[in-house]
């Protein structure tokens, strides 16, 4: 008999060890998104941003290829991607509904239909709403734990999507910005890779504390670096700009 009471004793303990322990790490989860908010300009600064525009230069490492790209972001969803090189203009959109590109002739067309899940949540993570209103887009953030890169300790912050899509984002433990995220995509063939988008010389623009260079790691090797020159909000850009051309 006592042996049994032990035991359910024991069983008891660790459920409601576990149960406080999946509490906690919801409570530090929800922490560390406040903490985001505040590092990256504050709630109300963000919440004021209605589109940004960034202009740099843009080198492609597998193809040797340097240029120039501009990215536009319209909240909270609507994104579109001018990139140049060697005199050819590549334009990779997502309007909020259709994903779309232009091809090799330089005509538009719609991309296919496996690009547009993972068209929809690269534009909603682009902008401010998945960290100042997740529930608003289904969006839930559970704490990974922790990982030590090169000697510093970054958040794993798991973002979920209705989808059941994830994106793992790592942050710093001290100054709580994205130092990196990891996430499913597709690569220029159409297959699926793994990919990681170091964000680095943070700078801040207009009070908002904002990445200059991005490295984007494309199954484990280097694809693509965009170093930022200007970085523009609330150009008011039109709901238009976004659509696909006909």
């Amino acid at each position: 008999m006592l042996m049994k009471k032990t035991l359910a004793f024991g069983i008891t303990a660790l459920l409601l060890s576990s149960l406080a322990l999946t509490f906690a790490y919801a409570q530090s989860a929800d922490d560390i998104l406040e903490k985001m908010i505040e590092a990256n300009g504050g709630r109300k600064a963000l919440e004021a941003i209605k589109d940004t525009t960034i202009s740099g230069e843009a080198e492609m490492i597998p193809m040797a290829m340097s240029g120039t790209v501009t990215m536009y972001h319209k909240e909270p969803g609507m994104t579109r991607q001018d990139m140049e090189f060697r005199g050819m203009v590549m334009t990779q959109a997502f309007d909020g509904d259709t994903a779309w590109y232009t091809n090799q002739t330089g005509a538009p067309a719609a991309a296919p239909a496996e690009m547009q899940a993972y068209s929809e949540k690269a534009a909603l993570e682009m902008g401010n709403s998945p960290l100042l209103d997740p529930a608003k887009f289904g969006i839930t953030h559970h704490l990974k734990g922790k990982e030590t890169i090169e000697g510093k300790e970054y958040y794993l912050l798991e973002r979920v999507f209705e989808s059941g899509d994830t994106t793992t984002l790592f942050i710093d433990t001290q100054a709580f910005y994205v130092f990196k995220q990891r996430q499913n995509t597709l690569d220029m063939v159409g297959s699926e890779v793994e990919q990681e988008i170091i964000f680095s010389d943070y700078k801040k623009v207009d009070g908002i504390l904002f990445p200059f260079t991005m490295t984007i790691n494309q199954g484990g090797e280097v694809f693509l670096i965009i170093t930022a020159t200007t970085v523009k909000f609330n150009s008011g850009l039109e709901d238009s700009f976004f659509k696909m051309e006909k």
